[in-house]
Formats: structure tokens, C-alpha cells, sequence
């Protein structure tokens, strides 16, 4: 909890995101999270995935699907540490 004393730089935490090129990527799952909203689909307890994950060059047209999130959040990985 590095924000005890004091608030939270969420301009300073924005900048870097952007500098990181993360921005786009959050603003994709944004839209894909807003797309089941707007088709009424319930995703209580569910997380939106990308068919092709946004790290490896997926977008929402690659498709997305409503998954648990303990399928979701955990992937094959490298001896690196990267996705396979």
C-alpha cells in the first residue's frame, strides 16, 4: 500500500501506462466488457476472454467469450515466464 499518506497520482499512473503502450489494450477489454452489457448478456462471475489473447496481437474481432476466471487468469507458460 504505497498510497498511505497521501493520494493516489492517478494522472502519473496514466502517463506511464500510455508511455508502456498498455492503454490501448485496456480500452479493447473495455469495449469487449461493454459489448456483453449492451447485448444484455449477464457476466456475473465471469471473465470476458479473447479468443487471441491481446498480448499476442488479438482484437475483439478475433472474438471473445465468457470464461470462469480461473480459466482466464492462468496460461501455459515458457521456462521465461512468457505465454506459450
Amino acid at each position: 500500500m504505497p498510497y498511505v499518506n497521501k493520494p493516489r497520482p492517478y494522472k502519473h499512473e496514466y502517463k506511464k501506462q500510455v508511455a508502456r503502450d498498455e492503454h490501448e489494450d485496456r480500452m479493447e477489454r473495455q469495449r469487449a466488457r461493454r459489448s456483453y452489457d449492451k447485448k444484455g448478456i449477464d457476466r456475473k462471475g465471469k471473465d470476458v476472454a479473447h479468443v487471441k489473447a491481446l498480448s499476442k496481437g488479438g482484437t475483439n474481432r478475433d472474438g471473445t467469450r465468457l470464461q470462469a476466471p480461473s480459466k482466464n487468469r492462468s496460461f501455459r507458460r515458457k521456462s521465461s515466464g512468457a505465454m506459450k
